[in-house]
């Protein structure tokens, strides 16, 4: 059972590398879950314009990605389309990537809102779901148990993996 999470886990993770046209889109979201591992876990405005341009860069891509795959008679909006889960969460993450950017760079978080700058690991999902999101694998509830079990193992290999590298 945990060899199968395992080998759909490496596939989210390899899937991007293989094709030339997602690498622009993922390797920003690597530097910036460093960066954003690199960075104190107290909440900042820093995290979160760091979180803002993250969530902003992968619904840029995801956005690009359904264009260009697309035809001209297929991307009319519709509501079958709007209530797509990929469509739903481009939409999410983008609306959270900018209330994030703008709370960072307004130095002023909206009210409940102070999580936005909690948000260390959230590229990780960006990531595990990159390819997903990029319409290169299908959504699956394999793929999304594989992206929650291994949430906490990843989350424990880089906080304490790079521990020695925070201020």
């Amino acid at each position: 059972m945990v060899h199968h999470y395992w080998s759909v886990f490496a596939e989210l993770l390899r899937t991007p590398f293989r094709h030339p046209d997602l690498i622009w889109g993922i390797v920003p979201l690597y530097f910036g879950w460093l960066f954003n591992e690199l960075t104190s876990s107290k909440a900042s405005y820093k995290t979160a314009i760091q979180t803002g341009f993250s969530f902003l860069w992968a619904g840029a891509h995801w956005i690009y990605q359904f264009f260009s795959m697309h035809s001209s008679t297929t991307r009319k909006p519709n509501l079958d389309a709007l209530l797509a889960v990929n469509v739903m969460v481009t939409i999410f993450v983008l609306l959270i990537g900018l209330v994030a950017l703008i709370s960072g760079l307004r130095r002023k978080f909206p009210r409940y809102g102070s999580f936005l700058g909690h948000t260390r690991f959230s590229n990780y999902f960006m990531i595990a779901m990159f390819p997903i999101q990029s319409q290169y694998l299908a959504w699956s509830w394999d793929r999304l148990i594989a992206m929650l079990a291994f949430a906490v193992p990843i989350w424990f290999l880089a906080h304490f993996g790079l521990m020695p590298f925070r201020k």
